[in-house]
């Protein structure tokens, strides 16, 4: 199978957060056609509390994108606004992607992804997805009620557990937690009208040098759990920076032909003083 066929094949997205749906959805165990996602009722989600929160407004990375040594093309991933929706602040997240003028020739991205965070509590509030990728089209907008426990889609609601969060969201809300090796973080996340719960393990640490520089990081890997079981057929990676910030400075996602990696070459962090957000009671409650 050639890279070209197994993009076509899998609609493997290059932003630098996307790697993460990408492996949660596609490669680290996307649910095939006709599988059933957990139910609402199945979920057991451990919540550790954040404790303070070092991301804010201004805080923005750009990373390229590499295939092996081929470099695909660049991806931003920034905190770009507090914005308000239906009366909850909260942290207005963009992700863009876009494949280098070469890439294009074998498979052209133009990616687009919003998560709107909720301020005090970290868990998604709306999630808006506009793909560009070869000639597949897709956009998709769902809004999350966290109080009456609905994903509200412009067809359909669909019953959510507590702290539900999207891909987006649960990348940032891990940034809060405390990791410690050998322990896990659960989150409850929603993507396609579905949910699947997402185990976190935190594997160790290391040294990894980028184009940004060299960094000693906490090392993590997601993993997909649908119908009460957690599949393994890929594998992503993620190398957050060992300090308060937790930056993801680098991504990588194996696939069947080599592997993607997102690798930070530029970053700006925020000015915003850390804060210690207000969980919710309901949050608290979910242990």
């Amino acid at each position: 199978m050639t890279l070209q066929d197994l993009i076509r094949k899998r609609r493997i997205s290059l932003t630098a957060a996307a790697l993460l749906a990408v492996a949660l959805l596609t490669i680290a165990g996307a649910p095939a056609v006709g599988e059933q996602e957990s139910n609402v009722e199945d979920f057991k989600i451990v919540k550790p509390l954040p404790d303070t929160v070092y991301f804010g407004v201004g805080e923005k990375l750009i990373y390229a994108i590499q295939y092996g040594l081929i470099y695909a093309g660049d991806a931003t991933l920034e905190i770009r606004n507090i914005a308000v929706l239906d009366s909850v602040k909260s942290y207005h997240v963009v992700s863009l992607a876009r494949t280098n003028r070469a890439f294009d020739l074998i498979y052209k991205v133009r990616d687009h992804h919003e998560s709107f965070i909720d301020y005090d509590n970290l868990y998604s509030i709306r999630f808006e997805k506009h793909l560009r990728e070869g000639s597949f089209r897709r956009d998709e907008v769902v809004t999350f009620d966290q109080k009456r426990h609905l994903a509200i889609y412009q067809d359909k609601e669909v019953g959510i557990p507590p702290m539900t969060q999207d891909f987006l969201s649960a990348l940032y809300y891990v940034r809060t937690v405390d990791l410690v090796k050998g322990e896990a973080v659960y989150l409850a996340n929603h993507t396609g009208g579905k949910n699947y719960p997402i185990y976190v393990k935190v594997t160790g640490y290391d040294t990894v040098e980028v184009p940004a520089g060299e960094f000693d990081c906490i090392v993590i890997e997601p993993v997909l759990k649908t119908s009460s079981i957690f599949k393994h057929e890929g594998k992503l990676t993620i190398w957050l920076t060992d300090d308060n910030v937790k930056m993801p400075v680098l991504l990588r996602s194996k696939v069947v032909v080599g592997s993607f990696e997102a690798r930070l070459k530029e970053y700006t962090l925020s000015s915003d003083e850390p804060r210690v957000p207000l969980i919710s009671r309901e949050a608290r409650n979910v242990r």
